[in-house]
């Protein structure tokens, strides 16, 4: 998850598509006509009455964000816009502005972090990554919300994300969890019986390590594959996802911290994931480059053919249907467990418009909104998004998810402007049979105010395991001990 200037938005109504436009005039006719219905355009109970931003400072709502993975004019700015131009119709004084955040995770963390500390910034929402949340709500910079806002829609893992401490602090936005991308064209010509992995039985690690021997043995040296699969193992977070999914998938009852973030692992269950994550990443089965790769060096390599398989998450569903047409690529739930990924809105501490920043939170993860953002190409966090359509909704949320579309043109003629394959509701086709379940399967990294402290002990302990004179499982997993219990409150 460029450095860009961004130019505070005028009074004037943020500029949208005819079609979207047109569609908001009938949503705000249902959502305006009687002053006193919440304003998340999903009418929920508990959503804020026209006049409960009162006491708010009018102007503009600013949301810091990282980027937005669906184009310039994504969905989330889409949406913002949607938002504005309600307001405006009602006069009500507010505005929406997003402000993409540069540089990794990491670094917007950081920045995120310093000037809410410092007040250095006007943000009145951020958009966290799932890992922060406990971190900000312990250090009081973002704001308890209401209950509400998790209502049994939203996919259960995906909502325990956003709440700490029994209260919540923020409202699931997208989701992201692991998936393998494969290449089918790669397995029909290896002659493997069943090249559709998300048909019939579940695929295990032993039944991926099977398949990548076939394609050793069978498939013609005119291909310019290498080697199984790849994933992402620099030394970032990407290698704290892997280690996080060998542990869960050989220990499935581990723990490594508890409900108020105190480290509980122990060497017998961190020697049982070291070894699961040495099985998945030797040399026999995954390419070399996978040891320095991130998720954009890792994703090069696939689409090169180097690999078969790939490990990945939902945004990259979008980028390879433009190389690759349904029969050379195919996408199943990553064997064993996966980890739960995502963004979370929260609303700052030192916001002067509380209440009309959770009114915006409502509005961009409400129903309508989620179903946008999974057309465009992100997880979408409420079941509704993946199971309503034309046999249970109500129409008018389709029209509006049809009217904002799948997300920006792929060229500026508009060319291949949409090749993912869909269902007969306009979603992407892998989304309800494969995403929702991994989803619903995903587990969490652990969730502890001290997360980075975590993660960076990870990293650079789990480091040795892919050098050389590597130590064995169990000197290495009572060093992670030793290390994290001086990391963590135990």
């Amino acid at each position: 998850m460029t450095a860009r200037t961004h130019r505070p938005a005028g009074p004037a109504a943020p500029r949208l598509a005819p079609a979207l436009a047109l569609l908001l005039v009938v949503v705000l006719t249902a959502c305006t006509g009687g002053g006193t219905r919440g304003t998340d355009g999903d009418g929920g109970p508990g959503a804020p009455t026209g006049s409960a931003a009162a006491g708010d400072a009018t102007g503009h709502i600013v949301i810091a964000s990282g980027r937005d993975v669906t184009g310039k004019n994504g969905i989330r700015r889409q949406l913002i816009d949607a938002w504005n131009l309600r307001e405006q119709r009602k006069n009500s004084g507010f505005r929406a502005r997003l402000v993409e955040l540069p540089g990794s995770a990491d670094e917007q963390r950081s920045q995120l972090l310093g000037a809410l500390q410092s007040r250095s910034a006007a943000y009145d929402v951020v958009n966290l990554d799932v890992t922060w949340v406990p971190e900000f709500a312990t250090a009081g910079l973002i704001e308890p919300l209401p209950r509400d806002l998790l209502d049994d829609d939203v996919i259960p893992s995906v909502a325990a994300t956003a709440r700490w401490d029994g209260k919540v602090y923020a409202a699931p936005f997208n989701s992201d969890v692991g998936l393998l991308y494969y290449r089918r064209d790669y397995l029909e010509r290896a002659g493997v019986e069943r090249p559709d992995l998300a048909a019939g039985p579940e695929l295990t690690w032993n039944g991926l390590r099977g398949l990548v021997d076939d394609l050793n043995a069978q498939l013609p040296p005119d291909t310019p594959y290498e080697k199984g699969w790849t994933t992402q193992l620099a030394a970032y977070e990407g290698r704290t996802v892997n280690a996080v999914e060998a542990f869960a998938s050989a220990v499935p009852d581990l723990e490594l911290v508890d409900g108020d973030g105190r480290y509980t692992g122990d060497v017998d269950g961190l020697t049982d994931g070291i070894a699961e994550l040495r099985r998945r990443t030797e040399t026999a089965y995954t390419l070399q480059d996978a040891h320095s790769s991130d998720e954009g060096a890792s994703l090069s390599d696939f689409v090169e053919g180097r690999t078969a398989f790939l490990r990945h998450w939902p945004s990259e569903y979008r980028t390879l249907y433009r190389t690759f047409s349904e029969k050379q690529l195919g996408v199943a739930p990553l064997p064993g467990r996966a980890v739960l990924g995502g963004q979370n809105l929260a609303v700052t501490g030192a916001s002067p418009r509380k209440r009309k920043a959770t009114e915006l939170i409502r509005f961009l993860t409400g129903k309508e909104s989620e179903r946008c953002l999974l057309r465009a190409g992100f997880a979408a966090t409420r079941t509704s998004a993946y199971e309503d359509g034309a046999d249970g909704s109500d129409g008018e949320d389709d029209e509006r998810c049809a009217t904002v579309g799948p997300g920006p043109s792929a060229s500026p003629t508009g060319e291949g402007a949409d090749p993912v394959p869909r269902d007969g509701d306009g979603r992407p086709a892998y989304a309800r049979d494969v995403l929702l379940p991994a989803l619903r399967r995903a587990v969490h990294r652990p969730r502890t105010p001290l997360y980075g402290a975590f993660t960076q002990t990870l990293i650079a302990r789990l480091g040795p395991l892919h050098g050389d004179d590597a130590p064995s499982d169990e000197d290495l997993a009572g060093h992670l001990d030793e290390a994290l219990r001086k990391a963590l409150p135990h």
